[in-house]
């Protein structure tokens, strides 16, 4: 088997060619987009060229080694985007996701390193075949392997709970560079489990259900934090969370139904899946671009201060209206129609799965829900920019003024990128974009995405939709006529009972004293704190050991003397080896003897997995 190995099959290709697409557009936009910066310019173009090299060797790989080193190039390279404007936002931002996509780089190269024990092999082909085997198609080990490379390619997707770097570093990259992340390198990581599940685990039922909570929680939690955020990129961002979510639940439904025999069902859920992912890429990439023309122009993200931006502005006005109408699932637009393919795989594994069936139920319920969040958030975000008047005045009269807002370059890549949503809901279009995708597998001969049975899902999302903006956005998070943030910026566990939230909501005296407490966080955040401080000692202790091991063995058996400062006078021994100790180590992010230590760790985990 060659070490390095690529294919040209029709999703590898489809997806390939959207790559290419989406980098022309955003260099074409970045052209105006950075026309009043000069500093780092050079390192930013070259880091994009370098990212999207990977990014095309991983979605044409042919096996997962090839897509592992690929994925390890883009994951360092994409850093440079997130941490492109050096602030301490950025900085902040950079390190989580580093942190994130070294820990995922772990996982990962311990799932494969399982699997080509079991499989000889790392080709995707060829990893199929021993699968059939009796003894590997049910081996606990390929199950192991299996989750540890859907937790490495799902950090990069954007899958709970490996989330929080995506609302961390979309409000401060370039939104160029945001459009790509959003748009293509979290398919990246869904790629690695679309492979995970359709090669090793194709009829797994453990992986099928791990897979499914996972995508269903990620669905449901990124569409309540974009409903609450009031950040345009944030809450752009956020969405991708969710979206990525629906498309974690098309997978997860293939093995389920395919462990269940269901053929079509099968079908279905794969195809609504891959046509999700297309989908969403062509989405992000107009919406993003669209958040960019704004912040070119007002130098601002939170709604309070873009609101009433876009009232004169019809063309941007167009592009946006129809990626909301296409991300909501409304009938007639792209994200309609992968969205029902998934519902409907959803319902055929009610009947298929009788043992699952009330989980599926409420599983149908949280994705109808969680659709018309979409809806309610680009609703939202629609109506802030577009149709409502700034509260300030003179603002409002200098957005009206301002005509010259975009150039042509940006508004052709905006404006054509948006009419593929309307061109990808045509059955036609759709039907055949999935046959590509398949081979030749998947016709969808049989589905109709008009029938009476389907646009009731769509029309109960929509209804949803509306209730959530008009009761919830419009009466409880504008006040005094300003978008309000009643949830934290970050995700913790304190989010989940934030006072405001319940005091606002729901009276005290049905609270009752027990959620009272909560809400005070009397109880949650020193609980919280306390966990937090014993996870740091360990991480730090982590850290610092192989630093102040070797101070000690200089200081004691090596008998070293440094030719500092330090020698000098009269200084204690341990007050001289805490200076010595202080300058050997470094903080946990880019510390060195930390990464060796955690490598070591992950080849013992390696070790005795094998053993047993």
């Amino acid at each position: 088997m060659p070490y390095l190995s690529f294919s040209l099959s029709g999703f590898r290709i489809v997806y390939a060619i959207i790559a290419a697409y989406m980098w022309l557009f955003t260099l074409i936009f970045s052209n105006e987009y950075f026309k009043h910066e000069r500093e780092n310019l050079k390192r930013y173009y070259i880091f994009t060229l370098i990212t999207f090299a990977a990014t095309e060797g991983v979605m044409l790989s042919g096996s997962f080694l090839t897509a592992y080193l690929c994925f390890e190039i883009l994951s360092f390279s994409s850093t440079v985007w997130v941490i492109h404007e050096e602030n301490e936002g950025a900085r902040n931002a950079a390190y989580t996701y580093l942190f994130i996509a070294v820990a995922a780089g772990l996982l990962l190269f311990m799932g494969l390193i399982l699997l080509e024990y079991n499989c000889r092999s790392l080709s995707f082909n060829s990893i199929a075949a021993a699968i059939q085997n009796s003894s590997l198609a049910d081996s606990k080990i390929i199950l192991i392997a299996g989750i540890l490379i859907m937790f490495g390619f799902g950090a990069k997707a954007g899958m709970f709970p490996l989330h929080i770097w995506l609302p961390k570093a979309h409000p401060v990259a370039p939104a160029p560079a945001s459009a790509l992340l959003s748009g293509i390198l979290t398919k990246v990581g869904v790629y690695g489990i679309l492979m995970t599940a359709v090669y090793c685990l194709p009829s797994n039922l453990y992986f099928g259900e791990i897979l499914f909570l996972l995508a269903i929680i990620t669905m449901f939690l990124g569409a309540v934090l974009a409903l609450f955020s009031v950040n345009l990129k944030r809450t752009l961002a956020c969405s991708s969370m969710s979206q990525i979510g629906f498309i974690l639940t098309g997978i997860a439904m293939s093995v389920l139904l395919s462990y269940a025999k269901e053929t079509e069902g099968t079908e279905l859920a794969l195809s609504g899946a891959l046509l999700h992912m297309v989908n969403h890429s062509c989405l992000k990439l107009t919406l993003f671009m669209a958040a960019g023309a704004v912040y070119m122009n007002t130098e601002k993200l939170d709604l309070n201060d873009i609101r009433g931006f876009g009232r004169n502005k019809p063309l941007l006005k167009i592009a946006f209206l129809l990626g909301v109408l296409g991300i909501g699932g409304v009938p007639l637009f792209n994200a309609y129609a992968s969205k029902t393919l998934i519902h409907e795989a959803i319902v055929e594994g009610i009947h298929a799965l009788s043992p699952l069936s009330p989980y599926l139920k409420a599983a149908e319920w949280v994705f109808l829900i969680s659709g018309g969040m979409t809806l309610a958030y680009m609703t939202k975000l629609f109506i802030c920019i577009f149709v409502e008047k700034n509260n300030d005045e003179e603002k409002q009269k200098a957005f009206d003024a301002k005509k010259d807002y975009m150039n042509r370059g940006s508004s052709f890549v905006i404006f054509s990128s948006s009419l593929l949503f309307v061109i990808l809901g045509i059955p036609a279009v759709f039907k055949l974009m999935s046959r590509i995708m398949t081979d030749g597998s998947s016709t969808l001969a049989e589905f109709s995405a008009f029938s009476l049975e389907s646009l009731k899902g769509g029309a109960v999302s929509i209804l949803i939709g509306a209730f959530i903006y008009i009761v919830l956005v419009r009466n409880i998070f504008i006040r005094n006529k300003r978008y309000v943030n009643l949830m934290p910026e970050k995700l913790d566990l304190e989010m989940l009972l934030y006072r405001p939230l319940f005091t606002d909501i729901i009276p005290k005296r049905i609270m009752g004293g027990f959620l009272r407490i909560f809400a005070e966080n009397r109880i949650l955040k020193p609980l919280c704190s306390g966990l937090f401080t014993v996870f740091s000692f360990i991480i730090r202790l982590l850290s610092m050991g192989t630093d102040l091991f070797f101070v000690f063995l200089r200081n004691t058996i090596l008998k070293e003397r440094k030719p500092t400062g330090l020698n000098s006078g009269r200084i204690g021994f341990i007050r001289k080896f805490k200076l010595e100790a202080s300058e050997a180590y470094a903080p946990i992010i880019g510390n060195f003897s930390f990464a060796l230590v955690l490598t070591c760790i992950g080849i013992v985990i390696i070790l005795i997995s094998l053993l047993l």
